[in-house]
């Protein structure tokens, strides 16, 4: 009996014993659990906090940032301290249209940021502080992403068509048709088969826009002629392009005096026929038909020594040039340039206009060597200066480098 008794009391002390176990058990799982509620009550809290919605919208023209925010839903007085914060580190007259500026809320609606994206590399902020109206403003720098990158293509229509062609921009195109575009005109020597080669520093910018920097080296093969570009600098230490040779791709003059292509609509001739005054004469100049008020530019290094009114001429601009040149620019709605000045080559100096004996908007360019007058549609360009002997062995290195980065 007693034996019984033992073996029964044993069993409730097991009993007793798993119970208290599972309790335990019970409790610290519903501590834990308790635990991560919190935690996770905690978490939410914070990303409440943090989370900022950012409604950017784009500036308008004419309109100011004060202005702006209120259409943007800030009130009279908050738009004031953030405009005034701004001011502090921005001069906010340089504000651009088209420049984004985003207002930053919280989930619960309270004003966090406004910023506006000043360009590619800079963003002006404006945070709210520990303090009801406390705001700070700062500008954050974010520098580009450089990498250099290898380019070939085909052209089978323009350069620009190649160049896209190719998954680039048609500002790499504008590039190697400033780079090669004393030897070769664009709009006409380009032929089917056309091919190009090109390394280019890129920089990313955050948000994923991309440009281009330096072209390195550059190849273009015209009609079975190859045509080589090597980035190197002159004696002055300034950067300019030149053949592997060591020969400058630049000329000492532009091919044309105009920014854009234009039609010549009356040539170099000893004996014309002038509209205006019906009779023949000589015409010793090209006129361009380009339309009012197209830019001007100066075809080569010099200095200003005549600007403004010229009798039949109209409003006229004369350059003087190295090596006994002399160009003039006749003919302008304006003059951008000054007697004395000096200006360098592809300056604007005036606009095309009509001044002056002449049936419509059109410039008249002439050019003279040593006082004659010369036909510049047939005048061999003078070349710019090759690499000077003493950088011979620096630009051979340079060379061999920078060609060795284009794309086989």
């Amino acid at each position: 009996m007693k034996r019984r008794i033992l073996i029964w009391g044993g069993c409730a002390l097991v009993g007793l014993t798993a119970g208290v176990g599972a309790w335990r058990a019970q409790a610290t799982a519903e501590a834990r659990l308790a635990l991560e509620v919190r935690r996770a009550a905690e978490v939410a809290e914070q990303i409440r906090r943090q989370t900022v919605n950012f409604d950017e919208r784009a500036l308008p023209f004419g309109v100011p940032l004060h202005l702006q925010l209120i259409r943007s839903g800030l009130d009279a007085a908050t738009a004031n301290r953030v405009v005034l914060a701004a001011q502090s580190v921005f001069n906010l007259r340089q504000l651009r249209a088209g420049n984004p500026v985003a207002i930053g809320r919280s989930l619960d609606g309270a004003l966090r940021a406004v910023r506006y994206r000043i360009d590619l590399e800079r963003t002006l902020w404006v945070r709210t502080g520990a303090a009801p109206d406390e705001y700070r403003a700062e500008i954050r720098v974010v520098p580009p992403a450089s990498s250099t990158a290898s380019v070939t293509g085909r052209v089978n229509g323009s350069l620009f068509e190649g160049v896209m062609d190719a998954g680039e921009g048609p500002e790499l195109a504008i590039e190697l048709a400033n780079i090669f575009g004393w030897d070769l005109d664009f709009h006409t020597d380009p032929r089917a088969g056309d091919t190009f080669r090109v390394a280019v520093e890129k920089k990313t910018y955050d948000g994923g826009a991309v440009r281009y920097a330096r072209i390195l080296a550059a190849e273009y093969v015209n009609a079975g002629r190859p045509y080589r570009a090597v980035l190197f600098h002159d004696a002055r230490g300034n950067p300019a392009y030149y053949a592997p040779d060591g020969s400058s791709l630049q000329k000492a003059f532009l091919r044309s005096p105009l920014k854009f292509s234009a039609p010549v609509t009356s040539r170099f001739s000893r004996s014309r026929f002038h509209p205006i005054l019906k009779t023949h004469r000589p015409h010793l100049g090209i006129d361009y038909g380009a339309p009012y008020g197209a830019p001007v530019q100066a075809i080569g290094d010099g200095r200003v020594v005549f600007a403004g009114r010229n009798g039949g001429s109209g409003n006229m601009v004369r350059l003087r040039h190295s090596n006994g040149y002399e160009t003039m620019y006749l003919h302008l709605s304006r003059i951008l340039a000054r007697p004395g000045a000096r200006v360098a080559q592809g300056e604007i100096i005036g606009k095309v206009g009509a001044t002056g004996l002449a049936t419509g908007p059109h410039l008249d360019f002439r050019i003279t060597q040593h006082g004659a007058y010369r036909n510049f549609a047939a005048l061999r360009l003078p070349p710019a200066e090759p690499v000077p002997q003493r950088l011979r062995e620096e630009f051979a290195a340079a060379r061999e480098q920078a060609l060795a980065l284009l794309p086989n």
